[in-house]
């Protein structure tokens, strides 16, 4: 998993609440079995005037110029300014990865939907909640500013306004950590790897029966 220390971005903006992961990633493409290629999906009833499909070739699709996510001034960015119970509804973890896939690295937002929140973790992805007065002040100046960039500083959380204004955010310690160093669930444990192996090798000696055929360690 890649980690995340700072970043210095553009803000794309999406100004509704209560966006659920149908919406994120509609359910239809829950049929592709891979972990990438979600990224030209993300939002798809809300960036195409047609019906997207798994595997469809996006690139001649009509799109709706309205939205966001499709104007030339917010092209690249990596950050997402939202709304309120980002992410409610399903716990699918397709959801974060569309956003990962088509280039978004943080999210700020008044709130999160729980498992979503959690699953930005695991993927790779800041969630950043800041109270509602600073996101409508951040909307203001996305609206107003082309190009209207903020830094991230995960270590110090900290949201750093271009006129150098600090927004602190709160995190818990151990996913803060984990961030940091780009560890999932796989990555912690393999940390681990070599307790494991010793645990293993002890245990095979103890119970060897237990370890027959393809079950024999390596």
């Amino acid at each position: 998993m890649q980690a995340f220390t700072q970043l210095d971005s553009t803000v794309v903006p999406l100004d509704r609440s209560n966006i659920d992961t149908d919406a994120i990633l509609p359910k239809q493409f829950l049929m592709i079995i891979e972990r990438t290629g979600f990224g030209p999906h993300l939002f798809d009833e809300w960036r195409y005037l047609d019906r997207g499909e798994p595997y469809k070739d996006c690139s001649q699709r009509p799109l709706n110029l309205e939205f966001s996510l499709n104007q030339p001034r917010y092209a690249g960015a990596n950050i997402l300014l939202t709304r309120a119970n980002f992410g409610c509804g399903s716990s699918r973890e397709h959801a974060p990865w569309a956003l990962a896939d088509w280039g978004i690295r943080a999210i700020i937002a008044p709130s999160f939907a729980e498992i979503f929140y959690g699953n930005c973790f695991k993927n790779g992805l800041l969630p950043i909640v800041l109270d509602e007065p600073t996101i409508d002040r951040l909307f203001a100046e996305v609206d107003a500013t082309p190009g209207y960039g903020l830094r991230i500083d995960l270590a110090e959380q900290t949201v750093i306004e271009p006129n150098g204004q600090v927004n602190r955010f709160e995190i818990d310690a151990f996913r803060k950590e984990c961030l940091l160093n780009g560890l999932d669930e796989i990555g912690l444990t393999l940390l681990k790897r070599d307790a494991i192996r010793q645990f293993e090798q002890q245990r095979q000696a103890q119970e060897p029966w237990m370890f027959t055929g393809d079950r024999q360690l390596a």
